[in-house]
């Protein structure tokens, strides 16, 4: 049996960058401040001392520039893994990632293939405002030809950044600032380990409720979940997506089979978010499973604030979570 060790999410990151760098020479670091400084959240700390300038490698400030330099490199038969101090940059590089990364390997017949990574941190929690704390991972999940991965604990973080490293698509690999510091349990460094994207996992069994989510709003789902059982002895079942795209439809189906009831969770905006195409897939593919009507919980579509007392309204967080599941069991009792 494997003696699980307990480390935080940044540091299991950093371990499957260094395990992957080890096992491939063909993987290599390229973005701001990665080398010297060791990566803005610390993500790539000590990897420029063990692998070099030339695998570790600080880029001017040009996303589109050395985005594009990635998909030339992964076209080549390199496994390039970018850094985006913020996910909300990518905005900058949207025409290399959307018109040229996702639709690569179609435009080639197949005979091109980019195994390339973009990973970097989103979403709300530290009041960095509006350009600087987005969410975007309906926006990745809407275009083809990208694999979204949003995981929410230090296992499932190194688990799938090693596998997107290793995958020849695409991916786009999602973390949250207020994951950094938490954690959880990891194998140690000479056990190699994957976790298989696009596979959801159930994170707290429950007979009442279907919860669906990802990424930090795994924490605040579970919390919330605990706080509803104990207070009012509703037990929501949370399915943690941890891939975006390719979705697992089946684990969320045989969720909803035994509890009746739909909820999905987001950080990023409710409108056209991943959250509504999870409820349209419900009522297109299994709407007998539906004890009540499904529902979505995402951000309202405003900009992200700095001011904390604002930012902490508009996330939707436990309390919100909490609210929403109060209601929709109210709403059973109107359906039934």
């Amino acid at each position: 049996m494997v003696q699980m060790r307990k480390t935080t999410y940044l540091q299991a990151l950093n371990e499957a960058l260094r395990e992957e760098m080890r096992r491939d020479e063909r993987v290599f670091i390229m973005g701001e401040d990665v080398a010297y400084y060791g990566g803005l959240f610390r993500v790539t700390r000590n990897l420029l001392e063990e692998f070099g300038p030339q695998r570790v490698m600080d880029t001017p400030i040009s996303e589109q520039a050395f985005i594009g330099m990635a998909l030339g490199a992964a076209a080549v038969g390199m496994r390039p893994v970018v850094e985006i101090m913020y996910m909300d940059f990518t905005l900058v590089a949207a025409d290399q990632i959307f018109n040229q990364i996702g639709k690569y390997a179609y435009m080639t017949g197949g005979r091109v293939y980019l195994p390339l990574v973009i990973r970097g941190q989103q979403g709300g929690g530290k009041n960095y405002g509006s350009q600087h704390s987005q969410s975007l991972d309906s926006l990745y999940a809407h275009f083809p030809g990208l694999r979204v991965v949003a995981p929410a604990t230090p296992y499932d973080a190194k688990g799938l950044l090693k596998a997107a490293i290793r995958d020849d698509n695409p991916v786009v690999f999602l973390e949250h600032k207020m994951l950094y510091f938490t954690t959880g349990e990891v194998p140690p460094p000479d056990v190699d380990y994957t976790v298989p994207i696009g596979l959801a996992e159930v994170k707290r069994p429950g007979r009442d409720l279907t919860l669906v989510t990802y990424s930090y709003c795994l924490l605040e789902a579970l919390a919330a979940a605990e706080e509803l059982a104990e207070k009012y002895g509703i037990d929501v079942e949370v399915v943690d997506l941890r891939t975006v795209n390719p979705m697992d439809t089946e684990t969320i189906w045989a969720s909803v089979a035994r509890t009746g009831r739909l909820l999905a969770v987001h950080e990023s905006y409710a409108n056209c978010g991943v959250g509504a195409e999870i409820v349209a897939r419900a009522y297109e593919e299994v709407p007998h499973l539906l004890k009540a009507p499904a529902r979505r919980l995402g951000m309202p579509p405003v900009p992200i604030p700095v001011s904390r007392p604002l930012e902490q309204e508009i996330l939707p967080w436990k309390r919100h979570i909490m609210a929403t599941v109060l209601e929709m069991m109210h709403e059973r009792v109107a359906y039934a």
